[in-house]
């Protein structure tokens, strides 16, 4: 599957905020593991520094988690 990302504004936000709308509607559901480096660098085309740039910024924001080894999950969110 190939996404259209807009050249002109940082590449990193754009696939962050893709992935996190795979979040928000039940791609990814709580608990999941989310694409790896490799992944994200094979689906949208883009580095190795750019795909680690993205899922730091999610685990920042408190969306995923690391686990050493094992990959990244979607964190569970507290029930609002």
């Amino acid at each position: 599957m190939s996404v259209d990302l807009d050249r002109t504004r940082p590449i990193w936000r754009q696939i962050a905020a893709i992935i996190v709308g795979r979040i928000e509607d039940g791609t990814y559901p709580a608990g999941s593991k989310v694409p790896s480096v490799v992944d994200i660098s094979t689906e949208f085309e883009v580095a190795a520094s750019t795909a680690q740039k993205v899922l730091r910024h999610l685990k920042d924001e408190g969306l995923v988690r690391a686990e050493v080894g094992l990959g990244t999950f979607v964190q569970e969110q507290p029930k609002s």
